[in-house]
């Protein structure tokens, strides 16, 4: 793996890359960074040209303090940059978590610039927008409301050496050896990293503004698109994925059973089989 920056929408990205071929772009979640993808760069890097990125805001990337800087337009406009500043047209694009919901909204702004979409364990936003809408999504998406106040959120994230950010992968994984200790301290030394606390939670912050991710039109996408969802989710739920086909012509979900939201980093063999499979049935298809 090899180490880079790049310059996009008047901001420097950091980035792992590996391989050579078709540009394969991959978005982290929160809290994660480039790193939740360690085990699918090996993977992929021998047929594509694997580039993960840390998002704006994450780690070894800039960190705008602003919280307009983070809208989903702004995080659209950094994957296009991208692309185009490694040389590229187009890519496969694969997002987890916040990664998924900025890889969907790319995909509505920019169709052909995709091969394929691939997202894992994040719905439609059509769909999360109708959960948030019943009890039981409200109740598992409790942290979204928490996340709008100020200072808080930040105290709460950092205490006791960042105990919540070492729980949220701990806690809900159900393969506890999903996560070894050096990987918990490479994940919570990103999120120690100055600004970054509130630079994440700011991606939250905007997420009911006019231009959020919840308030946007979707109509019907033609990007050939993979949904994997790890099915013991604690803060999405599985009800979220039924009825996406109403949103995509060209749609296959695949479940993983006793998986939680961690799902590439739980279960990487089987999120890659899945991922090698749609990729390879889109080749015969061309």
């Amino acid at each position: 793996m090899q180490h880079g920056y790049l310059n996009t929408n008047g901001i420097q990205l950091h980035y792992v890359t590996q391989g050579n071929g078709p540009l394969m772009l991959f978005l982290h979640g929160f809290p994660e960074f480039w790193y939740c993808w360690r085990h699918q760069i090996e993977a992929f890097g021998r047929d594509y040209k694997v580039v993960a990125l840390d998002l704006r805001g994450y780690n070894d990337s800039d960190k705008p303090r602003e919280k307009s800087a983070y809208t989903v337009s702004e995080l659209v406009k950094d994957v296009e940059g991208t692309v185009r500043a490694l040389g590229y047209e187009r890519c496969t694009l694969v997002g987890h978590d916040w990664g998924g919901a900025i890889a969907w909204s790319f995909a509505y702004a920019n169709p052909t610039m995709l091969e394929q979409l691939i997202v894992l364990n994040l719905p439609h936003p059509a769909r999360f927008a109708a959960g948030l809408r019943t009890p039981q999504q409200l109740l598992r998406s409790w942290y979204i409301g928490l996340f709008q106040l100020p200072v808080l959120p930040e105290f709460l994230l950092s205490a006791g050496n960042y105990a919540a950010i070492r729980s949220v992968f701990r806690d809900q994984a159900v393969n506890s050896e999903a996560f070894t200790e050096a990987d918990i301290e490479a994940l919570v030394a990103a999120a120690a990293k100055p600004g970054a606390i509130a630079s994440m939670l700011n991606y939250y912050r905007n997420i009911f503004s006019a231009e959020g991710l919840l308030n946007q039109q979707w109509g019907m996408l033609s990007v050939p698109t993979l949904m994997i969802w790890g099915e013991n989710d604690a803060a999405l739920g599985k009800e979220l994925t039924y009825g996406t086909e109403a949103y995509v012509t060209d749609f296959t979900i695949r479940y993983i059973a006793n998986c939680s939201h961690w799902v590439q980093q739980e279960q990487p063999a089987l999120v890659n089989q899945y991922i090698r499979d749609f990729l390879e049935r889109d080749r015969l298809c061309e």
